[in-house]
């Protein structure tokens, strides 16, 4: 498709492109961007992000994740949010995904304190602070999680993302798999530090297949209780000893349960 540079937007990878214009940005006695090609934040792209967090046109809460803890309300959050913002660090007007970080915050003290439940303003004051970043401190929502053992705490952070410009930034076009069923609680998986098939605590790895589909292929023989397990909880990973993880790869059955 063709179009004009300077009155139209050139669509690619998600990026507006246009001729950039100003008469009043001037630098060593010339105007120094008209002409220059740009990169933009799409504002469809903006107001498309914003619904998914929004109903009648406020920002609401995600019944979906009301069973879940807070840490994982807050990590899920983060994560969505961030794709976004890392993808379009190369715009010029990626500060306007601004509208978008408020929209998200809402709607997750929303949910927050649908789950609680509490006022939106007891579950910001609980869990505002603010984080250092290489352009300075920024507020965000912080979620701490203690461990025992003398073990690092865990933390889920909400914000925190300079919106400012990089020019030299990496894409990484990753879209995250927001998963919501409380068998699949992060925390309790971050936290448990055991072997879901034998329980043992030691050595402790994680098991990976390449899609659901292939737990269920036509023709397969009896499948064994690991993949039994994988295919109920509908999850591509298992959590799992150095023994256990060698049977499975050896065709083995897998130790039975621990009392």
């Amino acid at each position: 498709m063709i179009t004009h540079a300077t009155s139209q937007a050139a669509r690619f990878l998600g990026y507006e492109i246009r001729a950039q214009h100003s008469d009043t940005k001037i630098t060593r006695n010339r105007r120094a961007v008209n002409g220059a090609i740009g990169l933009f934040v799409p504002g469809q792209v903006i107001r498309q992000k914003c619904a998914l967090y929004m109903s009648r046109g406020q920002p609401a809460q995600r019944g979906m994740l009301l069973h879940d803890e807070d840490f994982t309300i807050v990590a899920k959050y983060q994560a969505e949010y961030r794709g976004l913002v890392q993808y379009y660090l190369l715009a010029q007007d990626v500060f306007r995904l601004g509208r978008l970080q408020w929209v998200m915050e809402t709607s997750l003290l929303k949910t927050l304190a649908g789950e609680a439940p509490v006022e939106v303003t007891k579950m910001a004051r609980k869990y505002k602070s603010t984080v250092e970043t290489p352009e300075g401190p920024r507020s965000c929502l912080t979620v701490t999680v203690p461990r025992d053992r003398g073990r690092k705490p865990l933390v889920a952070r909400f914000g925190g993302i300079p919106l400012k410009r990089q020019r030299k930034a990496v894409l990484t076009d990753r879209r995250p798999v927001m998963a919501s069923a409380k068998r699949n609680e992060l925390i309790h998986r971050l936290i448990a530090e055991c072997c879901e098939i034998c329980e043992a605590r030691t050595n402790l790895e994680v098991h990976h297949v390449h899609k659901l589909a292939d737990l269920n292929r036509p023709g397969r023989r009896d499948k064994p209780d690991w993949m039994h397990l994988m295919a109920k909880r509908r999850r591509k990973t298992l959590v799992i000893c150095r023994r256990c993880h060698e049977d499975i790869h050896a065709g083995r059955g897998t130790a039975p349960p621990r009392k």
